[in-house]
């Protein structure tokens, strides 16, 4: 048995930040932040929109997209490193009783950046046991958790939510090869203070993103390395063989630093950076969205998705599409 991406779907707030907005409000400016970064825009919420709300947008584009109803999905998994409450109830409830999945299990998890990643992995495991459909969202409100004041990581991230909705099939392809892994020695690279590590950081309220720049870039880099020169020694491939490479949107220098090490040339990376910024987990699944409203995946095409982030985490995973 086969676990194949069936439908796909995304959402974005309708507000839009510019380099130029944002150079009202920092000492930064937009040929800064581009040529650092590759970013123009960013999209962010709304008061009354949230991590739940963008999800489940996403999520019944995603179920349209596919044909199933929400009475068919057997789990909902929600990615996310901003849920709408501190600790339950998780984001990934909110969202199946918004979408009257009532038959549904539904749980978060937290893997930062590459969730999505590990999101499908989980998924199709569980489908080995029980078959019915899982929905799996990544959806992240990254505007409220950075400090607005802060030049050097204001400027990066953005929100937004993309779902898939997976399917078991006979039909060879879908989803392949995964590799997952983890650098702990670098917890604190990314960080929010707040949780119940100390009685102080259990009583006060989480505070801003904390981010070592350096050492993030230097373990991206060595991540997207390996997760591609491993998929292409696990299936005896060469640079040919791949369609596209669909990257965490992280920072375009990332990219360029990993395509100087690896045989993939630039054009097969897809990137999307440059108009929604780093939304977290949920960058790849916006992007394939996108990729595939705008007919550039088409039957047959190896696909590797490639993230990495807060943790250390870095996780990929090769797609055959057969939509």
């Amino acid at each position: 048995m086969f676990t194949h991406i069936a439908g796909t779907g995304s959402a974005v707030p309708e507000r839009i930040l510019t380099n130029d907005d944002m150079a009202k409000q920092v000492d930064t400016s937009d040929e800064w932040i581009v040529s650092h970064t590759g970013i123009r825009q960013r999209h962010v919420v709304a008061p009354e929109e949230n991590a739940a709300t963008l999800g489940c947008l996403a999520a019944r584009r995603a179920l349209e997209d596919a044909g199933v109803a929400p009475e068919e999905l057997g789990t909902v998994i929600v990615t996310t490193t901003t849920p709408d409450y501190a600790i339950y109830p998780s984001v990934a409830c909110e969202i199946q009783g918004m979408l009257g999945a009532k038959h549904a299990a539904a749980f978060d998890i937290s893997a930062a950046c590459p969730g999505f990643v590990y999101g499908l992995v989980i998924a199709r495991g569980m489908m080995q046991v029980d078959p019915r459909p899982i929905l799996v969202v990544s959806t992240e409100i990254m505007s409220r958790t950075i400090n607005w004041s802060d030049r050097n990581t204001c400027c990066l991230f953005g929100d937004g939510a993309g779902a898939v909705v997976l399917k078991n099939s006979e039909e060879p392809g879908g989803l392949g090869f995964h590799l997952l892994g983890a650098d702990g020695t670098g917890a604190l690279a990314i960080h929010r203070e707040g949780g119940v590590r100390t009685e102080e950081t259990a009583r006060n309220a989480p505070g801003d993103l904390k981010m070592d720049g350096r050492a993030v870039f230097n373990f991206a880099v060595r991540s997207f390395c390996d997760i591609i020169a491993q998929t292409l020694e696990h299936y005896g491939w060469t640079e040919k063989d791949l369609a596209w490479v669909v990257p965490h949107q992280a920072n375009t220098r990332i990219i360029d630093a990993a395509v100087k090490r690896i045989a993939v040339p630039k054009e097969k990376f897809y990137v999307n950076i440059d108009r929604f910024a780093n939304t977290s987990s949920a960058s790849i699944p916006i992007a394939l969205d996108e990729m595939k409203h705008d007919g550039l995946i088409k039957r047959g095409d190896r696909l590797v998705f490639a993230a990495f982030g807060a943790g250390l985490v870095y996780g990929g995973i090769t797609v055959e599409w057969t939509k």
